[in-house]
């Protein structure tokens, strides 16, 4: 079980790593274009990053419910992981925003500001903080 663990927080890392970069590249994308700057290859960075982090998601998910049935007996009494199921089902959520963010930037715009951007890539940190918090401090 404890390799099942270790492989599960090494696709979550991974995944956030994406879910972490991705907006920037937004964020660069818009402030590029506004400048009139080249931006094609941050179009391309963009689309192959996200198929990279929708991979470690896969994983990640498929890890998670593999632990979720492996201690299924025991979660019946675990609020905590029923409210981290909330906040990892909002994560795929963003995950799937980023999604038409990326494909909006292989048809050569993107819809806001660079400073849009930014604050959107707050959201996965907000959520991370959270799912950590239940995770490890398991409050009820």
């Amino acid at each position: 079980m404890l390799w099942l663990k270790t492989f599960h927080i090494l696709f979550v890392m991974s995944w956030m790593a994406g879910i972490f970069y991705l907006p920037r590249i937004f964020v660069h994308f818009v402030e590029g274009q506004a400048a009139g700057q080249q931006v094609d290859r941050l179009a391309i960075m963009a689309k192959k990053l996200y198929r990279f982090m929708t991979i470690m998601m896969v994983l990640a998910i498929g890890t998670g419910i593999w632990l979720w049935l492996a201690y299924w007996p025991l979660a019946q009494g675990m609020g905590w992981l029923h409210a981290k199921i909330v906040f990892v089902v909002l994560m795929l959520a963003y995950h799937y925003w980023t999604k038409k963010r990326t494909d909006e930037m292989q048809q050569g715009h993107l819809d806001h500001s660079g400073v849009y951007y930014r604050w959107a890539n707050e959201i996965p940190l907000v959520l991370t903080i959270v799912i950590l918090i239940l995770v490890v401090v398991k409050p009820f």
